[in-house]
């Protein structure tokens, strides 16, 4: 149960619309990991996205609050074809991380895409995850495709073993949420016939309202593959924007995002028929 605040573009459009420093995010994801860290309460279970541009001191909070998992971006936000963010050199940034940090990286990636298209990012994929295996790191692949044409039940298993195909097995899957069963089940066997030792999927927000995803937690009982979730903007973008223009003090964003944050885990512990 992870909250994701590796977003970047996301919270910088917010401070240009505002007449804001970039340098308030910094502080701003700090708020961001006492709020997970109050909702985790040093339990397990409990993790965070947090990128390196805007969330060095967060990572160093967050090292202090017995997160379970913390995951960071490579990916240059918002990018087609597929980027890295500050070199293209990606084993090289990868040697200076810690050991625990997992990879994180978005693609925009849908089956339909250009064959083009489709090449330069596997090819892209590719390299990240070789790289990764040759330093020791866990990588975590996020693939959203709802962005590039339409979602059926076959979309995002199609996605997964195109590239499986090619040798990617991520150590994890982020997921956008799916609209049946069916889709979720076709996700799982694709997973079983590739890589049964990959450690599962992790649901994406797209900041859709919190009641959306709950169904969307419920909908992947189908699918024992899914063990979790990632969400970033259904718990911070309220508190951002507030916080940002000043309307509301750093306790006051705090609670919030630590209130949304309880609601979610809450939400799918009781899918899973956990309580804590």
């Amino acid at each position: 149960m992870a909250l994701a605040i590796d977003h970047r573009s996301q919270l910088t459009s917010v401070c240009d619309e505002l007449g804001v420093d970039y340098k308030k995010i910094v502080e701003f994801k700090r708020l961001a990991v006492e709020a997970a860290a109050r909702v985790a309460d040093g339990r397990s279970g409990y993790g965070m996205l947090i990128d390196e541009r805007f969330g060095r001191d967060a990572f160093f909070d967050a090292a202090t609050k017995n997160f379970a998992w913390i995951g960071r971006p490579v990916e240059l936000p918002g990018s087609k074809p597929l980027r890295f963010e500050f070199s293209q050199d990606i084993g090289s940034q990868l040697t200076e991380w810690p050991l625990d940090h997992c990879i994180k990286c978005l693609c925009f990636y849908h089956p339909d895409d250009p064959a083009d298209l489709k090449s330069e990012q596997q090819e892209k994929l590719r390299t990240l995850f070789e790289a990764a295996r040759k330093v020791g790191r866990e990588l975590l692949v996020e693939i959203i495709a709802s962005k590039n044409g339409p979602l059926t039940d076959d979309t995002i298993s199609t996605a997964m073993e195109e590239l499986y195909a090619l040798g990617i097995k991520p150590d994890w899957w982020k997921l956008e949420p799916q609209a049946s069963s069916a889709a979720w089940k076709k996700i799982d066997a694709v997973i079983a016939k590739n890589d049964p030792w990959c450690r599962g999927i992790v649901l994406l927000g797209l900041e859709a309202p919190a009641d959306e995803l709950v169904k969307g937690f419920e909908a992947t009982l189908a699918a024992p593959s899914v063990k979790g979730f990632a969400v970033g903007r259904t718990i911070f973008a309220e508190a951002a924007r507030g916080w940002l223009s000043g309307t509301i003090n750093d306790e006051q964003a705090v609670a919030d995002m630590a209130g949304r944050f309880r609601e979610l885990t809450e939400a799918w512990l009781k899918t899973r028929g956990l309580g804590r």
